[in-house]
Parts: C-alpha cells; sequence; structure tokens
C-alpha cells in the first residue's frame, strides 16, 4: 500500500475532550450561516482540527463525512492560515454535493474574520 502524503494525521487533529475545551474557553470564534469557528494559539508548528457534525445538521453519515471532507480539505491547503493554531469548526448547515466551493468560501471568510480579531486584540 502506497503512503498518501496529504493524509491528515493524528497529529493535525484535536482528540481529546480536554483539547476541545481548551479551545472553546478562549473564545476567539467567528460564526456564519455554514459554520462556527473557535481558535486558540497552540506552541506548535503546525495547526490542529477538531470537527463537530452533529445528526441535527445531516441525519445521514455520508452527509455528516462530506462537510468533514470539505472542511479538511480546506484546511490543508491553508497551513499559512491555520499554521500554529487549534481550530474547532462546527457545520450549522447540510451541504451538498454542490457545494464545496460554497463551503471553502464560509471557511476563508471566517479566517479573515478571526485573524482580525487577534490582531486588533493583541495591538
Amino acid at each position: 500500500m502506497a503512503s498518501n502524503t496529504n493524509r491528515f494525521s493524528r497529529l493535525d487533529r484535536l482528540i481529546k475532550t480536554d483539547e476541545f475545551s481548551s479551545v472553546f474557553n478562549l473564545r476567539y470564534q467567528a460564526g456564519n450561516e455554514l459554520f462556527q469557528i473557535w481558535v486558540k494559539p497552540n506552541s506548535l508548528s503546525r495547526g490542529r482540527l477538531g470537527l463537530v457534525v452533529s445528526k441535527r445538521v445531516d441525519k445521514r453519515a455520508v452527509g455528516r463525512n462530506r462537510i468533514k471532507r470539505q472542511v479538511r480539505e480546506w484546511f490543508r491547503l491553508n497551513p499559512e492560515v491555520t499554521c500554529g493554531l487549534d481550530w474547532v469548526v462546527r457545520a450549522k448547515k447540510r451541504l451538498g454535493r454542490e457545494d464545496g466551493m460554497l463551503a471553502r468560501a464560509a471557511l476563508e471568510r471566517l479566517a479573515k474574520r478571526l485573524q482580525q480579531c487577534r490582531n486588533s486584540s493583541s495591538a
């Protein structure tokens, strides 16, 4: 089996409840109609991602997994934005097959808002 360099490894994920809680407690957050995002600086050279996609968003596992794939792909392709931060992304709305570009654009807008918020609070 060939190794996949684009794999979303365990080191890139928030897994434990304490890791999620620490991001929620810091309260750098932004939201729009599709996603709610919380971020917290970490001391690592990479960003880590935690995903929350409930059955209320999409009852079918295939739909929830599609949302997770979209978010992971955006996260993987934007290391300059995500580096040094722990991210928790909560999906708020169901995404169809054709909504991939819409999801990436929504994540991009939220990342810019969070960057502005963090810059203004550290100044």
